[in-house]
């Protein structure tokens, strides 16, 4: 059986939720896909499919004959086979769904780990069917919630925010893309580590960049493979710099620190202080300015602890965004 669904008790769930008039999907396990007879979706991979069926499910002409084989034994209104690098392909029952064979590419570039893959699949499809999507649509919503999957290290969550920057990356500048959620940082951030780079961070409020804050975050970088930035929110930089501030919004600054080379990663974060992204991150390089010294800077205790490193940048003289305001608020005009 697969868990506790052996013997019947698969059958009656399917013979319930039927009656009900509840979409019934599967991922199914072992060679008996009997068991699931009457099912809307059944999600097999390659080799469960020629398990199942006896049959080869090399080509796409293979397993399209036996996912439709499938179909004619078991009465399942589609089959939608994941076929790894080759992406998936969906096979309708007749009349139902346009009746099409629809085969979707595989969307990610590089696979660090497959854990979940298949589990990830599974409830996207679930989750667009019951929001009101068709079946090609929550296949292709599926599709590229695998390829997201797959890129990240360990058996991980795909986020809103990842399917939407996926399903928009064509339209999405590099720049755009390197702002990320904390939750999207943290993924990069353990990918990052896979790959063998030490991790830097540094952060401020970054209010009209000038040459100073690029020496920093070229300094920063240097210090590391991988240099993520977090950026104070619109509200934080108001509790600390006062009214008026700031002067760009968030969104503005951004997108203005994601266009350097230097940066990796923008993460945006609404404490006063960065200690929690410390936390989160935990860095290999934390980096801020000279004008501090190492037990002021926030986070440092916490980055050397665990057995990271402190560095300090040299400032450039002459540059500060505040000084660079009250010279405009003195011009006439």
């Amino acid at each position: 059986g697969k868990g506790v669904l052996s013997g019947g008790i698969a059958a009656k769930i399917i013979k319930i939720a039927r009656n009900a008039k509840k979409a019934i999907i599967v991922d199914p396990k072992g060679t008996n896909f009997g068991r699931y007879r009457g099912a809307d979706l059944i999600t097999p991979n390659q080799g469960e499919l020629a398990a199942a069926t006896g049959l080869k499910t090399e080509t796409d002409a293979e397993v399209i004959k036996a996912a439709r084989r499938l179909i004619k034994d078991h009465r399942f209104g589609a089959v939608l086979v994941t076929r790894s690098a080759k992406g998936m392909t969906i096979v309708p029952a007749p009349g139902k769904d346009g009746g099409g064979v629809i085969h979707l590419a595989a969307e990610t570039q590089e696979v660090f780990d497959v854990s979940g893959a298949g589990d990830t699949v599974t409830a996207t499809i679930a989750a667009a069917l019951g929001a009101g999507a068709d079946l090609s649509d929550a296949a292709a919503l599926a599709n590229v919630a695998a390829g997201i999957v797959v890129g990240k290290v360990g058996t991980a969550a795909v986020f809103n925010a990842d399917l939407v920057a996926a399903l928009h990356h064509q339209d999405l500048s590099s720049a755009e893309a390197k702002v990320l959620s904390q939750d999207q940082a943290k993924d990069m951030i353990s990918l990052w580590r896979h790959q063998g780079h030490k991790i830097g961070f540094t952060n401020g409020c970054f209010d009209l960049l000038h040459p100073g804050h690029v020496s920093l975050l070229k300094q920063s970088r240097k210090a590391c493979g991988r240099l993520v930035v977090g950026l104070n929110s619109d509200a934080s930089v108001t509790k600390i710099k006062g009214a008026g501030r700031p002067v760009q919004s968030e969104a503005a600054r951004a997108a203005v620190l994601a266009s350097l080379e230097s940066v990796d990663a923008v993460v945006i974060f609404v404490e006063k202080t960065p200690l929690q992204l410390i936390k989160t991150f935990k860095p290999d390089v934390l980096v801020k300015g000279a004008d501090y010294n190492i037990d002021t800077v926030v986070g440092a205790d916490v980055v050397k602890k665990y057995g990271g490193r402190v560095k300090l940048a040299k400032l450039e003289p002459g540059h500060s965004t505040s000084a660079t305001i009250a010279r405009m608020a003195k011009k006439p005009g």
